[in-house]
């Protein structure tokens, strides 16, 4: 084999574990390097503690004065700590953290030094925003934009620097991040909740939605890695023969986690255990070097934080054990992928889960007009669902026998399914004033048997009810949580909005009870949003088939995705809830046509440099020794030497067929490239994925090819068994 692809296998085999001795139980670790609440207790002044408080239970304005005070009890715990520099974390559009670092350290007048961090330092800075994605909204001359602090996400110390979790805005107050947009919806939502919970419950203040997400990943190791220059570069392998034994065995899920991983796996937990991210759940996941962690269920915005910093320290931690941690949907072609399921519900400040089916028939009416509301929310904006979820290494995974497919479904289950159906006959013709329904709550009554895994589960489902909340399964793994949950939670306030109006009419104009209103708004939702339910199969052809009847759309590709985002009725969406402008809107539109059309350049040019660098000349140096077998062949045996050189001459016309096929299947990818680049927006992404992208099968199959054909000891690329299988 070759030189580098021999010296990473010995690299590999000879790695020992790092082993990370675990000092002190976990809940003793758990947030030391977070300025929580008792850390806030500690080191403010009880005027400054109660400000943060209300600020993030309340939404009020912190004031200068108390910010200062703020700055210096953070600056103190933080030097407590070790800290010697500050920095405003944010997520900027570009899907992954950024962040500039400032020391405490300042000289003063008489020569000396100090350690300086005030209110003005805390609530604002000034990074270049011209330098971020923008989508128009900043001019290259037009450089300033603010970060600006989110006190309800607490700072944290990671290394020897304070990291203070804000928001990045421009000049002009766009938002040009992921994390001011995900704010407003959650407020929106909070408001449009409270106002239904108090139908059910007037002591209910707030409402909260909550998230648990679910990481995927791959770890392989870096000496595995620096020999792929397509893994390195995209994330993924663009080519490469499968494996004779891949996950078809079963044999990894679940299975006792190696020790090498394991190591890897104790050491981030610490890591994430100061840091105040709750992980609890690890597991071998289907895949061979595939894994899973999961945390406890936190508030959505800080559990969106928790997931972008997590992914930065997985990188971080994974280097000091040699792994390379890979986030990409499809890293591996044939064996599955990798995505992270969004757990989704709404939970109140009197503990109360708005999703969880209650024990008297009041709170499940409670429970329905949630669950409901929710169902009718995703028929409404099931394209824009499927959009929030869309980027070019999402396209592999989705409908890959793996992950949900690209048409947008809810899955209930048949316990639940049956108990719409009824109620959905309850009574039947249009609700005049004089007409009462036969509810009485005896229907309702009947939810307290279902528990909470009523359903078996259905993984071709994107949005599934599994017991007590939603499960979003269609998100991916690369991707910043944000996204997704902006838009549920704005579709779910718009819709509770909706209700609550239309509810409030029926009491009013109809003069019926609440009660009755309540379920008879339900009642017309259950029809209205019927065909968005699914039960079945979304593998096969036959619900494609199905989903075209019922008029479900089937968005396939991102640009063809994308374009939900942009329409009248989301971009009316988003202004009515006051989570984004047209513009803010628009500019991420054309912010994601553009990361899009990149990635597939990228990933054209890396498969054009190793399918001509690296597997041609290793093809053709091959061929050259099998003719020169041949050569000799012919001398010892002159006439009739054919029937003894018969299957090497047939095999090099095969190599010869893949190395022709891939230089002109090269040769019209990168033309039409460069026909793409020509192009810009949403006929540049377009022509991407229609015209360029094809080629990256058709190469990769003359590729692979030739690599069952080349002698293994030439043949230069690391492969997928000991990708897959060397740890």
């Amino acid at each position: 084999m070759s030189t580098l692809r021999f010296n990473a296998l010995q690299e590999t085999l000879h790695r020992n574990p790092v082993l990370i001795e675990e000092k002190g139980r976990r809940s003793e670790l758990f947030g030391n390097n977070v300025f929580n609440k008792q850390a806030m207790r500690q080191y403010m002044t009880k005027e400054a503690f109660q400000s943060v408080m209300d600020a993030i239970e309340f939404g009020t304005k912190i004031d200068r004065k108390i910010a200062d005070q703020i700055a210096v009890s953070m600056k103190d715990w933080a030097l407590s700590k070790g800290a010697t520099h500050y920095t405003h974390w944010f997520q900027p559009l570009t899907g992954a953290t950024a962040e500039k670092h400032d020391a405490f350290f300042e000289t003063i007048d008489d020569g000396g030094a100090m350690e300086r961090f005030d209110g003005s330092q805390l609530v604002q800075q000034e990074p270049d925003a011209s330098s971020f994605p923008h989508g128009g909204i900043r001019n290259t001359f037009e450089a300033r934009g603010y970060t600006a602090w989110d006190p309800t996400s607490p700072a944290f110390i990671y290394g020897t620097t304070l990291c203070i979790p804000t928001v990045f805005v421009a000049y002009t107050g766009e938002a040009l991040d992921n994390k001011a947009p995900l704010l407003r919806a959650l407020q929106a939502v909070d408001t449009a909740a409270t106002a239904v919970c108090k139908y059910f419950d007037k002591n209910v203040s707030k409402v909260n939605a909550t998230l648990g997400w679910e990481q995927e990943y791959f770890l392989i190791d870096t000496a595995l890695v620096s020999a792929r220059p397509d893994l390195m570069m995209t994330g993924r392998t663009l080519l490469g023969h499968s494996p004779a034994k891949g996950q078809q065995l079963d044999d990894h899920y679940f299975g006792s986690i190696p020790t090498r991983v394991m190591s890897f796996m104790r050491d981030l937990e610490q890591e994430c255990m100061l840091l105040g991210v709750p992980v609890k759940t690890r597991h071998n996941e289907v895949a061979p070097n595939q894994f899973e962690l999961a945390p406890i269920f936190e508030e959505a915005n800080l559990a969106v934080d928790h997931n972008s910093l997590l992914m930065d320290v997985m990188e971080k931690v994974s280097q000091r054990h040699q792994f390379k941690v890979l986030f990409h949907e499809k890293p591996f072609e044939g064996i599955n992928g990798s995505g992270k399921h969004n757990n989704w519900s709404l939970s109140t400040n009197t503990g109360v889960n708005l999703l969880s089916p209650g024990k008297t028939p009041m709170k499940n009416l409670q429970f329905l007009t949630f669950f409901v509301n929710t169902i009718k929310a995703v028929h409404d904006y099931e394209e824009l669902i499927r959009a929030s979820i869309a980027s070019a290494s999402n396209d592999h995974r989705l409908g890959a026998n793996e992950a949900p497919p690209a048409i947008i479904s809810v899955f209930i289950g048949s316990q639940l399914s049956a108990v719409l159906d009824e109620l959905e006959n309850v009574t039947k013709g249009k609700l005049s004033p004089q007409e009462k329904t036969d509810l009485k709550l005896n229907i309702v009554g009947k939810i307290p048997e279902i528990l909470l895994d009523n359903t078996d589960r259905n993984r071709t489902s994107p949005f599934a009810f599994t017991g007590n909340k939603f499960e979003l399964r269609a998100v991916g793994s690369w991707s910043n949580c944000a996204g997704p949950m902006t838009v549920l939670n704005t579709i779910i306030a718009k819709q509770l909005k909706e209700f609550k109006i239309e509810v409030d009419e029926l009491v009013d104009a109809k003069n019926l009870k609440k009660d009755e209103a309540v379920f008879n708004v339900l009642r017309e939702y259950i029809k209205a949003s019927k065909k968005i339910r699914f039960e079945g199969d979304g593998y096969g052809e036959a619900w494609e088939k199905e989903a075209v009847k019922r008029g479900l759309s089937n968005n396939k590709t991102t640009p063809e995705a994308l374009k939900a985002k942009i329409s009248k009725k989301s971009i009316s969406l988003f202004e009515e809830m006051n989570v984004m402008n047209k513009v803010e809107v628009e500019a991420r539109h054309e912010i994601e046509l553009e990361e899009y059309s990149k990635h597939i350049q990228i990933e054209s040019r890396v498969l054009a440099d190793v399918a001509r660098n690296h597997v041609i000349p290793t093809a053709i140096q091959y061929q050259n020794t099998l003719i020169e077998n041949v050569k000799g062949l012919k001398e010892i045996f002159d006439k009739g030497f054919e029937q003894y050189a018969k299957e090497q001459i047939d095999l090099i016309q095969k190599i010869s067929g893949h190395i022709a096929e891939i230089n002109s299947k090269v040769e019209k990818m990168t033309n039409e490239r460069k026909k793409a680049n020509k192009l810009s927006g949403q006929n540049n992404a377009d022509a991407y994925c229609n015209k360029v992208k094809p080629f990256f099968d058709e190469i990769r199959y003359h590729c692979d090819k030739l690599e069952l054909m080349v002698d293994d000891n030439l043949w230069p690329l690391t492969k997928y068994r000991e990708l897959l299988f060397t740890r």
